[in-house]
């Protein structure tokens, strides 16, 4: 089973590509920036985008009938790592008790000049 999953309470692909691919019980998504689905244009600041781009990945999860306790491993990249400790309150917020594994780190540029990007490996 290869099924593309769309939701529409997050934002379409900005390029060639589907939100999230759910292979059997794994889902793979596609990194999720902080874009209001509404606009198409980036939340404010770090903390804006951060949960934007969080609520975005739990419209894919929701789609997939999948929660953030799925969750079994993120990657998240920041424009700048000084804000990992703001990206790092935020991110507590969405997933709690049993955490995922996650890598975080800081990327020279992301798509549209967003300031963070989240991306995620749910198992059912």
């Amino acid at each position: 089973m290869n099924k593309t999953i769309a939701s529409p309470a997050a934002p379409a692909a900005v390029g060639p590509y589907c939100q999230a691919k759910l292979c059997g019980n794994t889902l793979y998504t596609s990194g999720q920036l902080g874009l209001v689905p509404e606009t198409g244009k980036l939340a404010e600041g770090i903390e804006g985008q951060a949960h934007q781009a969080l609520k975005n990945l739990g419209a894919v999860l929701t789609e997939a009938g999948m929660t953030y306790a799925d969750v079994a491993k993120t990657t998240c990249f920041l424009a700048n790592i000084s804000d990992f400790a703001a990206f790092n309150a935020i991110y507590a917020e969405y997933f709690k008790g049993e955490v995922p594994a996650r890598s975080c780190f800081a990327v020279k540029d992301l798509p549209m000049g967003g300031l963070v990007e989240v991306e995620a490996i749910a198992v059912k």
